[in-house]
This record gives C-alpha cells, sequence and structure tokens, in this order.
C-alpha cells in the first residue's frame, strides 16, 4: 500500500514558479507520476519517474517542469516554470507497482487527493 499526500497548490500569474510536494508513505518498488485535469478535461499525464527515477515528460511542459525525488523525506516535487494559463488544472500524485511509468492513468493503483493550480493571464 501506498499513500500519497500533495500540497503546494495555488494561484500564480503567468511566467510564475510553483513547486509541488507530493508526501508517499513508502516508495520501494513503485513508479510515480503527476497528472492532471482542467475543468470539463479528461486527466492527462505531465510527467512520471521510473523506479530508477529517470524521468518522462509530456511534450507540453518539456523544458519548463521537473520532476524529482528525495529519498530521506519520501517525498516526490514538481517544480513548475514558466507556468501558462492553460496549465491551469488539478494536479495529482499517482504511484504504480512497476519499474516503468505509464501515461495511462487507469495503469496506477494510487492516487494523492489532489491539488488546484491556477495560473492567471
Amino acid at each position: 500500500q501506498v499513500q500519497l499526500v500533495e500540497s503546494g497548490g495555488g494561484l500564480v500569474q503567468a511566467g510564475g514558479s510553483l513547486r509541488l510536494s507530493c508526501a508517499a508513505s513508502g516508495r520501494s518498488s513503485v513508479a510515480m507520476a503527476w497528472f492532471r485535469q482542467a475543468p470539463g478535461q479528461e486527466r492527462e499525464f505531465v510527467v512520471g519517474l521510473n523506479w530508477s527515477s529517470t524521468p518522462r515528460y509530456a511534450d507540453s511542459v518539456k523544458g519548463r517542469f521537473t520532476i524529482s525525488w528525495d529519498n530521506t523525506k519520501n517525498t516526490l516535487y514538481l517544480q513548475m516554470n514558466s507556468l501558462k494559463p492553460e496549465d491551469t488544472a488539478v494536479y495529482y500524485c499517482a504511484a504504480r507497482n512497476a519499474y516503468a511509468t505509464s501515461t495511462y492513468d487507469v495503469d496506477y493503483a494510487y492516487w494523492g487527493q489532489g491539488t488546484q493550480v491556477t495560473v492567471s493571464s
């Protein structure tokens, strides 16, 4: 079992930055990822980190977002820079019992509660 708790969302102007955190109860043999869901849209993959901490980014966030894992704190981070209004969404942390990440939300068994990110123009 993995329990995930996100924090760090908020309101920011376009071009600004935010850092999201996802505290995990454990991360043995799991791949982790961030997804987001905007109003009226399906949940979409943002970035994932496989068991050996190799990242995989969606094209829409490459060069702007950075995922990282802190072993000492059992926490997953998402550093978001150069934010755009289209990044506005609820962001979710997710984990799956597998080595590799997946871009499909159905492949993840564990989810956080979500944190709202709003980017104003």
